[in-house]
């Protein structure tokens, strides 16, 4: 693996965000003419896209947690009121 590059970049941003790292590690080369030089892809609609298909795939897998725990939550609710009901007709016939 090669080590990461010992320039510093013209960005006035010293935060490294992961899509940063993910672009260096698949191609340091596109990396560093996005970066340093200003360089900007060819095909910068199809990466918007990908980018708003990514978003919303994201919000659904949220979407997709908080029903699950919503699920579970009410499993939980459901078991006490049942065992309160077990509880109560049980209790009146010891």
């Amino acid at each position: 693996m090669q080590s990461p590059p010992t320039f510093i970049s013209k960005r006035s941003e010293s935060i490294i965000r992961a899509s940063e790292i993910g672009q260096y590690v698949f191609c340091h080369r596109a990396w560093w003419l996005g970066t340093v030089k200003g360089y900007r892809p060819v095909n910068e609609t199809v990466l918007h896209a990908g980018t708003q298909v990514h978003l919303q795939h994201g919000r659904a897998v949220a979407a997709s947690q908080r029903w699950s725990q919503m699920g579970y939550s009410l499993l939980v609710v459901g078991g006490l009121l049942g065992a309160i009901a077990l509880c109560g007709v049980l209790g009146g016939k010891l």
